[in-house]
Formats: structure tokens, sequence, C-alpha cells
């Protein structure tokens, strides 16, 4: 497989269809393994996954439903399963740009010589609806240094080389997804490797959720991740910045 999708849901009936049409429209779909990491939901939300999994005989899907100990367990046991080169995570709501976004990065996943493949990322209300581009604009040139000047990259749009990536680190209940990245682009730095970014729209983002939903502790965290990987002066220093900035 060249890329690997991992769909955390938990009682997302409501959202997890346009997921998971997004994937199975992909033009190169039989390139891409599809992970879907369920918590234990109570609603319709595994019937659909086993359904798409049905529709799909040909392709790798994977549908796991048991409890777990937040998102970024669930997104941990997604990450031990892949087998893709590279990995993303698009979770239940959110949905990729158009039927050709991975057949335009196929090429690159298939030399494999980028740590990281980005892009930009559009926002959509519930309904799925564009609402805005994100505020946040991808760096032409994104190293591990890029993320002190904030989420410049928006995690669904970010897919990374899976020899690359650690474990999600659970001590962080929202802002783990932040520092992942940094640690991921660290270690392709590490090895010698550039990061490449698509100037596309690349991702289809749901405003809503458990970060948005806990905006306050999300920042706090954020700030200690920010203060652990640049240190408290220049975390302090961009944050200044922060407050005359939209995002």
């Amino acid at each position: 497989m060249l890329l690997t999708i991992v769909t955390i849901t938990y009682n997302a009936e409501h959202t997890i269809g346009r997921t998971l049409d997004s994937v199975e429209r992909q033009t190169c779909a039989q390139d891409i393994e599809h992970i879907i990491v369920d918590g234990a939901s109570t609603d319709n939300t595994v019937a659909l996954a086993l359904d798409y999994k049905q529709r799909n005989p040909a392709r790798r899907i994977i549908v796991q439903s048991e409890p777990d100990r937040g998102l970024y367990d669930a997104m941990n046991k997604g990450l031990h399963m892949a087998q893709g080169t590279y990995i993303c995570f698009l979770n239940a709501g959110d949905k990729l740009h158009s039927p050709t976004t991975i057949e335009h990065m196929k090429p690159l996943m298939q030399e494999a010589t980028y740590g990281v493949i980005y892009g930009d990322t559009d926002i959509v209300d519930s309904e799925g609806c564009f609402i805005r581009k994100r505020h946040l604009t991808p760096p032409q040139h994104l190293t591990s240094r890029s993320f002190s000047d904030g989420m410049l990259v928006c995690h669904q749009s970010f897919y990374a080389l899976r020899r690359l990536c650690p474990d999600y680190d659970l001590r962080y209940r929202f802002s783990a997804d932040v520092d992942w990245c940094i640690r991921v682009m660290q270690e392709g730095e590490r090895q010698g490797l550039d990061n490449c970014n698509m100037h596309a729209v690349l991702t289809d983002y749901l405003d809503e959720g458990i970060t948005t939903n806990n905006h306050r502790a999300s920042l706090i965290e954020r700030f200690n991740v920010m203060r652990h990987h640049y240190g408290l002066a220049t975390t302090i220093g961009k944050h200044f910045t922060f407050l005359f900035r939209q995002h």
C-alpha cells in the first residue's frame, strides 16, 4: 500500500458517510489502505463502516471497534496496524478534497523521498459545506521549527512517511497531534529528508470536535508542547505575536 488513511470514530453515524465516500471515490483507491478505529460506538457507525468494507472487497479495509483511552490512544492503534508507505489521519466528518487528491500525490509517495507531503485545508460545516479557507497557510519550506509559529499545516493535510512516525504522547489530551507532527519532522531532518508542499487543497476539515470544544485547555497544552520543543522564551515571544493574528 502506498498510503494508509486512519479514520477515528465514535458515534459518528451522521458524519462518517462523507469521509468514507471521499476515500472510496479516489481514482487510485486501490493504493489506499483504510483503517477505521471506532471507540465502541452505540449508534450505527460500525454498521456503516462494515457496509463500506463489504462494498470494497478488493481493498484492504480494517474496521476495529473497542473501548479506548481517548482520541490519541485510538490513533496509536491505527498507526500500529498501518502498512502504507505514508500515513494520514482523516477523522469522521473530514474528507479528501477531490477524487484526484491522492492521485496527484501518488508519484511522490512512490519515490518515498519526502518525510512529509502536505497542503492546504478548507473548513466546512456539519453539512460538509464550505465555510472558509484555513487562516494559517502552509509555508513553502516546512521544518520542525515552522510550528513555533502555530499549527501551520492542518493535521489532516499532513501525510507522513510511516517509518518516521512515533506513537502519539498520551500525556496530551488535546494537542498530541502538534507534538507528533514536530517529532515526525525532527526525525525526517535527522535522516536528511525534505518535505513537499503540494500547493493544493488536500482536505475539507469539519470545524468542530474535541479540540474546538475544549479550546482553552487545548491552548494551554499547545503552549506546553511548544515550550518543550522550542524553549520558554521563544514560546512566550511567539504567543505575543499570536495575539495580533487571526487563527
